[in-house]
């Protein structure tokens, strides 16, 4: 009994992608069909990492077309990550697709753990993620990687990335001793912040997550006006007035045409380790009415656990030292879901146009 290409493309448009909701054909997921007598093949091409999920949507795809009456079924899932459109005026690094920002409008919220987190469960899902860490007055991600030394230059104007568990790591950390307090004016910091940015060799990222320094001043705004950001992230606590200082940070992003993918309410419930009583220490619910006001999912919650601050200090974060833990698995679901919502923009065709000459003959 043979199957039309025809029935196949019907049978996948009943196929969900659980991680995106929308099925294999509406979302051109769906490529290369083909057919012979019985037999089918075809590639789910995911704009997204997904290297956890890739047995589960071949096993939905080959279930559908089994049970409709294929043969032999080969279903050839695989990961394609592209540039996304960015603000207005800028154009997209050439060896960086996407510049995801995760910010906070107030310092203490946790956005520093849950940007390493993120990057770590973006690489663990089979993307090429760097760390561009913005804060200059208080760097943290050298400890939080567990990175020691000094960057090298080879052509003595630009870095090489130091790199820790697959992830390409660029700081103000990296160049100054620990305890040296970086007295600088906010030109000097904006100013440096671009010369880390630029003058770092990302080697050809899918994702450079950039560890925002806390606020909404003019260091924040004219990195949003400068670098070209694909999305941010905005974290919070479920605190009154961490809320506050969150909305102003989301708005500041909407101003200058910086997409928000979403944000992430941290520090959300503590579960006591002796008797398990849930206690939300900062309220509850901040982030959901938050996200209800001003039309911005809610990507995650994450618990208020002593562990998240020991592994993070040691230098081995939730994501690495536990990978298999629900925090973990929350991170990499937050992960996922940021990289969604930035395959769902639109794709950065600059680089694809030719450049035209005009020459006067």
């Amino acid at each position: 009994m043979s199957i039309t290409a025809e029935r196949v493309n019907e049978i996948l448009k009943t196929v969900v992608d659980p991680n995106t909701g929308k099925d294999l054909v509406s979302s051109r997921a769906a490529r290369n069909v083909k057919v012979s007598g019985a037999d089918v093949s075809v590639d789910i091409e995911l704009g997204y990492p997904a290297a956890s999920q890739i047995d589960g949507i071949r096993s939905l795809v080959v279930n559908a077309l089994k049970a409709a009456g294929a043969g032999n079924v080969s279903a050839n899932v695989t990961m394609k990550i592209v540039a996304h459109t960015v603000q207005r005026g800028l154009k997209v690094m050439p060896n960086v697709k996407n510049i995801v920002a995760v910010s906070s409008g107030k310092g203490g919220v946790g956005k520093s753990t849950v940007a390493v987190n993120l990057a770590l469960a973006l690489a663990a899902e089979g993307a090429r993620v760097g760390m561009l860490d913005a804060d200059i007055y208080g760097p943290s991600q050298p400890t939080m990687l567990g990175i020691e030394g000094k960057p090298e230059s080879v052509d003595g104007k630009t870095l090489e990335p130091l790199e820790n568990y697959g992830i390409q790591a660029s700081s103000i950390g990296f160049l100054v001793d620990a305890d040296q307090p970086m007295v600088w004016r906010g030109p000097m910091v904006t100013q440096a912040l671009q010369q880390l940015l630029a003058q770092t060799n990302w080697k050809d990222l899918d994702y450079l997550i950039v560890d925002m320094p806390p606020g909404t001043g003019d260091i924040q705004l004219t990195l949003a006006q400068q670098v070209p950001v694909t999305g941010a992230v905005i974290v919070t606590t479920p605190q009154d007035i961490a809320l506050l200082d969150a909305i102003k940070g989301l708005k500041m992003f909407e101003k200058v045409g910086v997409p928000i993918l979403g944000i992430v309410e941290n520090m959300a419930v503590h579960v006591c380790s002796k008797c398990g009583h849930a206690e939300h220490v900062f309220g509850a619910g901040g982030a959901e009415r938050m996200s209800k006001e001003y039309g911005v999912e809610v990507l995650g919650s994450l618990p208020l656990d002593i562990r998240i601050r020991e592994q993070t200090d040691s230098g081995r974060p939730t994501v690495v030292a536990e990978p298999d833990s629900d925090i973990a698995r929350t991170y990499k679901a937050i992960a996922r879901k940021v990289a969604i919502r930035i395959a769902e923009k639109a794709k950065d065709m600059s680089l694809k146009i030719p450049t035209i000459k005009v020459s006067n003959t």
